[in-house]
């Protein structure tokens, strides 16, 4: 395949309901099949919330009952994996016949991480990308990933990946993603700002790939009022009736950094856009960083692309060496 549709959603999820916010995106999945698109991309955190202006009562050198709470509540809308949850999210994907990329809050015993998911048309879970660094006060909700989630894989629509956020201001994770040959480059995001657009085209330009970003695009009213019902906290949430709280601004770009769909400002969207792969090497013809305009002599890049877990057994490692890959820990 040469020529892929792809659709970028811009909406809002069901803040802190799960079963309620994959069932929303059944029914965004569902319109972008309509329209012919075989890739969906969703927001970053979008399953099931972005927790836009809580503060989970922290304050340096103390943090409060209430905030406690607030995270307990944050981390039982987390999406465990596996999960019959995260199997329905398959079932999406196979019930539309699309790849579907969507970003989670992703709950891994008592921590939360900010995920990105990958499906194919089958349902089946290719495998899932971990932010490698959240940005600012996501550093207090979120744990960090490690080098063992930075996956592209091979796919009938082209070599797809993930980056999230402000990962994609991390240079050295770009060329990473850079050298596994990404086709489609996926950044579901966060940020709504003007200049998120220029850097998604200097990403698409750097990488001679197509980038794909989604944003929400949610109001204050359709996306905390159950949240703010037992929010005790303090946040910086505007104080203005139905405040937008992100503004969208989600787009597609082709490898010579052209816009193909967006940036789109004016509320919830599905953007569409016709990828042709050729334009790949084409773009690479006067450009390839991990290519022909590279310097290996002068610069080099090492990724450290194995699992980090903080206790390991003596057991599980000479299980692995004689070829049984069993993880269960001794009695």
């Amino acid at each position: 395949m040469t020529v892929l549709r792809a659709a970028v959603v811009q909406a809002a999820p069901v803040a802190f309901n799960r079963r309620a916010t994959i069932e929303r995106v059944a029914q965004l999945t569902a319109k972008a099949r309509e329209e012919a698109a075989e890739l969906v991309l969703f927001p970053e955190a979008f399953v099931s919330a972005y927790p836009w202006g809580s503060d989970f009562g922290a304050r340096m050198g103390s943090r409060s009952e209430a905030g406690r709470d607030e995270f307990r509540r944050y981390w039982e809308s987390g999406l465990e994996i596996p999960s019959s949850d995260c199997d329905r999210l398959g079932e999406i994907a196979a019930a539309n016949q699309v790849f579907l990329v969507i970003g989670v809050i992703e709950r891994d015993g008592g921590t939360l991480y900010c995920t990105a998911l990958f499906f194919d048309p089958t349902g089946s879970l290719l495998g899932k990308h971990r932010k490698l660094m959240p940005t600012a006060s996501e550093r207090l909700v979120w744990g960090c990933g490690d080098g063992s989630t930075l996956p592209v894989f091979d796919t009938p629509v082209g070599k797809l990946g993930a980056v999230i956020c402000w990962e994609n201001y991390m240079p050295l994770l770009r060329m990473a993603m850079y050298s596994q040959g990404i086709q489609i480059y996926c950044a579901p995001t966060a940020d709504s700002r003007d200049t998120w657009l220029a850097s998604m085209r200097h990403v698409a330009l750097e990488g001679r790939c197509f980038v794909l970003s989604s944003c929400q695009f949610a109001r204050q009213d359709d996306y905390f009022p159950e949240a703010h019902q037992t929010n005790t906290t303090e946040t910086s949430l505007p104080e203005t009736d139905n405040a937008i709280l992100s503004r969208g601004g989600s787009c597609i770009i082709d490898p010579l950094g052209q816009v193909l769909a967006g940036p789109d400002f004016s509320g919830p969207c599905t953007l569409l856009a016709d990828l042709d792969l050729n334009q790949v090497p084409r773009g690479k013809f006067d450009f390839d960083v991990v290519g022909h305009y590279a310097r290996p002599d002068v610069f080099q890049l090492h990724v450290n692309d194995r699992p980090q877990p903080p206790v390991t057994f003596d057991s599980q490692q000479r299980a692995s060496q004689h070829g049984n890959s069993s993880t269960t820990p001794p009695n």
